[in-house]
């Protein structure tokens, strides 16, 4: 855990004093690989606690916002009471609607597709599905402390997305679950304006990376998922294709079933979901790059929408 707030730390004063530093696919992927070197991050294990306080520690040494939001709640695998914690860092300048940027950054308890039966209850390393989205918003907390976007910026850290069973739906996104219920009371980070709205990453690392639209995000808020499509075409970024991809039940639909508008980029066609092969030399470098370098822009460039 020391190794690892370390390694984020002198990461982090490296890029202070490069205003126009843009966003590196080999950083994230560092990042990418600081996680899984954690162990699996599924609630309550150590490597858990490590993330945890490891995010805590980046986002202090960028002199950024950082709230723990934590939580008790059953465990859906029948282990008694989970304690979960929502993470939430707060950037940018000025006045406006804020954006939401968020991904999850536990792993799941157990390989349950994995074809080797005697494999199966191992936990998830977790390089694509929890850590790729992690990488690319600790990277993105590195660009926002050295130049600030105009506006707010939240990269919210979500908890207990992937602890579920098979379906039941309600058992999964246990932290965006709780957030977007309570948002906005008193004492939150979040409180005040509502958002634009919430870009939720999940599964951004995998090599070949294609993400499309995701049907629910195109229901609720597709004029707005268009121009995020249509901004990754502005800036040439290949692995967005505009076409109906499959409905995923992610962090997003909690906020879309509070009104609020929510998008989710994902990648589900992953030969390795959930299985003992989600390591990181199933990710590439380039693919976080894509993901990063359209989130950074659209931080610091608004849509127009």
């Amino acid at each position: 855990m020391i190794l690892a707030a370390f390694i984020l730390a002198t990461g982090a004063a490296a890029r202070r004093d490069r205003a126009d530093d843009a966003f590196s696919g080999e950083r994230a992927m560092a990042l990418l690989e600081m996680q899984c070197d954690m162990g699996p991050r599924l609630p309550g294990s150590p490597g858990h606690q490590a993330l945890r306080l490891s995010i805590e520690s980046h986002a202090d040494s960028l002199g950024l916002g950082f709230a723990s939001l934590c939580f008790d709640r059953a465990d859906p695998g029948g282990g008694g009471a989970l304690h979960l914690c929502n993470l939430v860092v707060t950037c940018g300048d000025g006045d406006g609607p804020p954006l939401w940027l968020g991904a999850h950054y536990d792993t799941r308890p157990h390989c349950d597709l994995e074809p080797d039966p005697a494999q199966a209850a191992l936990p998830l390393i977790g390089a694509n599905d929890g850590a790729s989205g992690v990488a690319v918003l600790l990277h993105l907390a590195e660009l926002f402390a050295a130049v600030p976007p105009s506006r707010p910026v939240a990269l919210i850290f979500f908890d207990g997305e992937d602890s579920g069973l098979q379906g039941n739906l309600s058992s999964y996104c246990l932290g965006s679950q709780h957030l977007a219920e309570r948002w906005d009371d008193f004492g939150s980070p979040l409180a005040g304006p509502r958002p634009e709205g919430l870009i939720v990453i999940d599964m951004v690392g995998e090599r070949g990376l294609d993400i499309p639209y995701e049907p629910m995000s195109w229901r609720a808020a597709g004029d707005w998922l268009e121009a995020i499509f249509h901004r990754a075409f502005e800036l040439g970024l290949t692995a967005f294709r505009p076409e109906p991809g499959r409905n995923v039940y992610d962090d997003h639909v909690p906020f879309i079933q509070c009104g609020l508008r929510a998008v989710d980029l994902i990648d589900f066609d992953f030969p390795q979901w959930h299985t003992t092969g989600d390591i990181p030399a199933v990710c590439a470098p380039a693919s976080l790059e894509q993901v990063g370098r359209l989130l950074a822009d659209i931080a610091y460039r608004p849509l127009d929408h």
